[in-house]
Order: structure tokens, then sequence, then C-alpha cells
């Protein structure tokens, strides 16, 4: 990486800038100013930017959503985010049930609290291996080390061909329309804006097998992994 030619630096939130679902700090917070003083900054989230920004307290940031099916930009004015773009997708619930089900068959997760299948407005879809209703503790110790949820996941891809499949939380699977990703997101963000993928770095946690931020470590794009949000500053100090 030649951080000369940097231009454009991206982040992932949960994991990367802030424990998951939880606020940005304030130490994290001081290094993103810094940052913007010498780069563009955005944010590649696999939720909604209303979320993130919310989460980021109102960070001024641009937001790409949805892995990339939502685009929002910080207005200066009103301090919020405007909404640029908002993709929603179809989908066929019946399909997606007959397959859900299929997978739970075959590796005998036939036993789950709540409803077989989440479904999200954008048409994004979550399989809970232990169902919506699973409680908590549960969900935490379930897969802590992906191991099961990983052992199955080309399956589960195979299954799924027409979306783009996560290993995602602490028990399932989550599942974005294709070509949708964050790879996928950055690249048109990067085109649209005349940007080189050599001029970008991109900041994340989840690189590994099924992780939402692997699309982006395998792509063309510069990446520096950070495996605890607490060592954003020292990760960053490269670029500062």
């Amino acid at each position: 990486m030649d951080k000369n030619k940097i231009k454009l630096i991206a982040f992932d939130l949960d994991g990367t800038l802030t424990q998951h679902k939880s606020p940005l700090g304030e130490e994290n917070r001081k290094v993103l100013e810094q940052l913007a003083k010498k780069y563009k900054l955005l944010m590649a989230g696999a939720g909604m930017c209303n979320r993130i920004f919310n989460q980021m307290g109102k960070f001024p940031i641009d937001v790409l959503g949805n892995y990339g099916m939502q685009y929002a930009e910080y207005n200066k004015e009103t301090g919020e985010l405007d909404i640029v773009r908002n993709d929603v997708m179809p989908v066929d619930k019946e399909s997606i049930e007959k397959r859900v089900t299929a997978m739970r068959e075959k590796y005998g997760y036939t036993e789950f609290a709540g409803d077989n299948v989440e479904y999200h407005a954008s048409g994004c879809i979550t399989f809970p291996v232990l169902g919506t209703a699973a409680k908590i503790e549960d969900k935490l110790s379930f897969d802590p080390d992906r191991k099961k949820r990983r052992a199955i996941y080309e399956d589960v891809k195979a299954t799924f061909s027409d979306y783009t499949v996560f290993v995602g939380g602490s028990s399932s699977f989550d599942m974005a329309p294709a070509p949708f990703n964050k790879a996928y997101a950055l690249a048109k963000y990067c085109d649209e804006r005349g940007i080189a993928h050599d001029e970008v770095v991109y900041v994340g946690d989840d690189y590994g097998p099924g992780g939402n931020d692997e699309s982006v470590y395998l792509a063309d794009f510069n990446f520096l992994t950070i495996d605890n949000y607490l060592d954003f500053p020292k990760v960053m100090s490269v670029l500062l």
C-alpha cells in the first residue's frame, strides 16, 4: 500500500470501530476526526444507513448500507443523513422457506424458537439456526468460534446461489440478494466517482470465510485487518 496515493478510507462498524451493536467510543471517534482531515471517509455496512449513523453518534460520514442496497450522504446543514438510494428486492418466501427447512432437516436443526426465517424490508434475509425467538444465552453459546456454521457454509451458499451468504451474528446466516456485497458496493461507489481501487483502504474485522468483509479482503482494494476494535487507533496510525 502506497499511503501517498490513498484518497478514500472505508470502514466496517461492529468489531472494527465499536463493540458489536454498541456506540462509537470517544477515542475511536477522535481518530476518525483526524483521518477526516486527510482523507474521504465512508462506512460500508451490513445494516441500514440510519442505524449505522446513529450507532456512530451521528459522526459526519457517508454510509453504504445493506451491502450497497442503500446509500446515504451526510448533510452538513441538517446534521443528518440524506438517503440517496434505497433498493428493495423482491423475495420468494415460499422458495426461501423450503430451502431453509431442507437445510435444517439435513443438519439436524429442526428444533427452533420463533420463525423459521427472518425477512428484512430491503429483501435481505436471515436464516436463524436457533429461530428468531431464541434466548440470547443460547445464541451466544451456540457457535462462538463459528465452526458449526463454517462446516456447512459451502452447502448453504450453494443452496442459496441467488444470494450472497454470510456467517452472521452468533447463530445465523445472513443473506443479501446477489450481486450485493461490500466489495460490489465499494467498487460501484468508486466507479461512480473515478476513484481507483489502489486509492482506497478498507478497514475490517470480519474477513475470514463467510465474513461480511471477506469480499473486500479478496478483492483488489488495500485492506487493513483489525481483530479488536480497541486496536483501531494503533491500526490507523500508519495513515496519520
